[in-house]
């Protein structure tokens, strides 16, 4: 047994579990940042089709992620509970319902695009791009849907370098083909955003395809064709029971950020430019924070079904002792060299003004999200779920939806308005997760469970 945990304990370490992730999470920062470069050499409107088009592809994944964070909350609970086999069987149920739901959303992109983008108030002047764009995007949503059943399923076995692996690969194929792309490099022909959407789906193909490889063996026993009808209706129901609320939780941030968005497109293409850049900067700050939130979700996870209780509590006050100084170190770099590196994107002076007024309301922003995700990520690894949708739920909409439209637009304070609504909204659901989480509510009945036992 001691032997047991002394593996568990190298396997399911918070750092052994943090680095790839953050590895994984920083080349998707550098790949959105070069996404972000290459693009404005396209344009400013292409930069705000991207970001515009992000937003709606990140709300859609919520349809998904309903099934693949719940799947991956359960296995790092069966794996902690020696219970292997019960993993495994949720890690494929998740991967064929998560690709059917995929499969859904791209036949819907590619059909009716404009649309979309008209119902979620685009300026007409960028629909030529948009229309393209989303299309072919989001016709590998399938892609998309895969990758986040396949990388979550791994991760919480606790394998996080094979995803980071994949991610470095991806990487450098998407940038070699947006440059090829963009520029009419390397034998490409010269397509502009729409070769940006082509790179996008071809990375992606090739990723899935690897991760897809890994899955296989990530379990004791290899998943093989036979497989394909596996079906257990009770663990099914487990899943959902943890992973519907995190699914109205996680779509409930991206819609309502894609309202948010569709606010500031009434403002103009300047501002809904703005934030987009404002986007890409602003995941330097946070990326070690939100690696270490992921990485506390699986390690409390398996804790918890280890039964381990005051280890798992704990543990979150371990990551933010490590990660909020982290946070506030790179807010402050950004503030101090912010304006500098947005010149290597924009000369746009409208914009640069926008986004250095942003920088500053940033030092508040950035340490409120890593509270958030932290602390909500640590209930919903017990499985307290429906809590964190039910604040969710209510202070998003309330807050940084609602005072957003009232301070934004309906008085005319603008985007300095609409971020400083957001950051209220992030103080305050950290705010309500950290009284629950110090509660101890659900770590209270694991161990009158195990007593009961």
């Amino acid at each position: 047994m001691k032997n047991i945990r002394s593996r568990e304990k190298d396997k399911f370490g918070l750092w052994v579990l943090t680095w790839p992730i953050f590895i994984e999470m920083f080349l998707q920062f550098l790949l959105g940042a070069v996404d972000t470069l290459m693009v404005s050499r396209i344009s400013d409107d292409a930069v705000a089709v991207v970001g515009f088009s992000n937003q709606l592809f990140n709300a859609l994944t919520t349809l998904f992620a309903t099934v693949a964070s719940g799947a991956g909350i359960v296995i790092a609970q069966k794996l902690g509970s020696r219970r292997e086999e019960d993993a495994r069987t949720v890690a494929v149920i998740s991967v064929k319902v998560t690709a059917l739901i995929g499969l859904g959303l791209s036949l819907m992109l590619v059909a009716v695009p404009g649309p979309i983008a008209r119902m979620l108030q685009l300026p007409e002047e960028l629909m030529p791009l948009a229309i393209p764009y989303i299309s072919i995007v989001g016709g590998g949503m399938i892609l998309t849907a895969l990758m986040s059943a396949l990388s979550t399923a791994i991760r919480n076995t606790g394998n996080t370098k094979g995803p980071m692996y994949i991610a470095v690969a991806m990487n450098i194929i998407h940038i070699v083909m947006n440059y090829g792309f963009i520029f009419g490099e390397l034998g490409f022909p010269q397509l502009g955003l729409t070769g940006v959407a082509i790179s996008t789906v071809t990375s992606r193909l090739l990723a899935t395809v690897m991760l897809f490889l890994i899955f296989l063996v990530a379990f004791e026993r290899r998943i093989g064709i036979r497989d394909i009808s596996l079906f257990d209706r009770k663990l099914f129901k487990e899943v959902l029971v943890i992973g519907w609320p995190l699914g109205v939780n996680s779509g409930s941030w991206v819609f309502s950020q894609l309202v948010i968005y569709s606010f500031i497109a009434t403002l103009g293409s300047m501002e809904l430019a703005a934030r987009t850049y404002m986007s890409t900067l602003e995941t330097f700050c946070f990326l070690l924070g939100f690696s270490l939130a992921l990485a506390v979700q699986i390690q409390i996870a398996h804790l918890y079904g280890a039964g381990r209780t005051k280890e798992a509590y704990k543990a979150v006050y371990r990551s933010l002792s490590a990660g909020l100084p982290l946070v506030i170190i790179n807010t402050w770099l950004l503030v101090l060299f912010g304006k500098h590196i947005l010149g290597l994107f924009t000369q746009d002076e409208g914009i640069l003004l926008i986004c250095g007024a942003l920088l500053w309301l940033n030092l508040a922003l950035q340490p409120a999200k890593v509270l958030n995700m932290t602390l909500g990520n640590a209930l919903n690894a017990v499985g307290d779920t429906r809590y964190t949708m039910y604040v969710s739920l209510t202070v998003m909409w309330v807050v940084a939806t609602g005072c957003s439209y009232l301070l934004g637009i309906s008085l005319g304070w603008g985007i300095v308005a609409i971020y400083g609504c957001m950051i209220a909204d992030e103080y305050i659901r950290s705010i309500f997760c950290y009284v629950r989480w110090r509660n101890r509510k659900f770590l209270r009945m694991k161990e009158a469970e195990l007593q009961a036992a």
